[in-house]
């Protein structure tokens, strides 16, 4: 089995959510269903000094966040029907439109909010890779459509051997949850962001 996985260079990215829309055209998605969402997270103060001068730890970045395809999904885990499942061959997890009863279990299970209801068909969907263009030997559509290249794809040991074991960035959740597939490289404002919020909310809901 080869399990897939994704690198995020969070130093290369500026948040210009061309790997956001190019999975939602390529996968004909609905307009308020996103598989692949763009965060930007924010924080930090200004401080008046006393001789009348401000300084200020601001800092802000964005995040390309989809599915990680986890070594212990909690979509899978959850699912009563058993529409979630990672595949043997890949590791890539995906849900099947003939078993899933649209209940949004797996919705409310992920920590990563991957998952989204289609309250049109009553469905629950999610990323699966593009498991069609990485049979074929291509890889996914946000990856490929990426114009600073700050997405790879591939054997996350490869991964992690070319890229490092970094799986944690603010403000997803500790990888330590579901072991995702997922490697990153930290911006510098994302070694330390302190108190920060999603700056973005609306948008990725």
């Amino acid at each position: 089995m080869t399990q897939y996985g994704f690198y995020f260079d969070s130093s290369r990215c500026n948040g210009c959510k061309t790997c956001e829309l190019a999975c939602k055209d390529y996968n004909d998605l609905g307009k308020d269903i996103l598989m692949r969402k763009v965060i930007d997270f924010e924080g930090g103060t200004w401080t008046q000094n006393a001789d009348g001068s401000w300084t200020t730890d601001t800092f802000g970045y964005t995040v390309s966040a989809g599915c990680n395809h986890c070594d212990n999904p909690a979509c899978v885990q959850n699912c009563p029907t058993g529409a979630m499942v990672k595949d043997a061959e890949t590791g890539l997890v995906s849900s099947n439109p003939e078993v899933c009863i649209g209940c949004g279990t797996c919705v409310q299970s992920c920590p990563y909010e991957v998952p989204k209801l289609d309250t049109e068909n009553s469905l629950c969907v999610k990323c699966d890779g593009c498991k069609d263009r990485v049979l074929a030997g291509e890889r996914p559509m946000c990856v490929d459509s990426c114009p600073l290249r700050a997405l790879d794809f591939g054997d996350i040991e490869e991964l992690r051997q070319q890229y490092g074991d970094v799986a944690d960035i603010a403000p997803l959740p500790d990888s330590s949850l579901t072991g995702p597939n997922l490697v990153v490289k930290l911006t510098e404002a994302a070694k330390d962001p302190k108190d920060g919020f999603i700056a973005n909310p609306l948008e990725i809901a």
